[in-house]
């Protein structure tokens, strides 16, 4: 039987908030989630929106196709 989880595999904690920037759980929830019972997953699943809530987001970054068509319209060049 397949244990319900909330990943989805964008797993990079939150400095701030300690809470994974992809589902919500910290970093011991995520370890001992195989060890939990189904009413304790689906308790701090409960939770997860609000705790999401929280984290901001990283920034995109940049890619080099928008950074060159950036800086070629700064210089008057083509753009995309």
């Amino acid at each position: 039987m397949a244990i319900q989880t909330p990943c989805i595999l964008v797993c990079v904690i939150d400095a701030r908030t300690g809470y994974c920037f992809g589902c919500g759980r910290t970093g011991d929830e995520i370890g001992a989630w195989t060890a939990y019972s189904d009413a304790q997953r689906a308790e701090i699943m409960a939770g997860l929106p609000e705790r999401l809530s929280t984290v901001e987001r990283p920034p995109r970054r940049e890619t080099l196709r928008r950074r060159l068509a950036r800086e070629g319209a700064a210089r008057g060049g083509p753009q995309e």
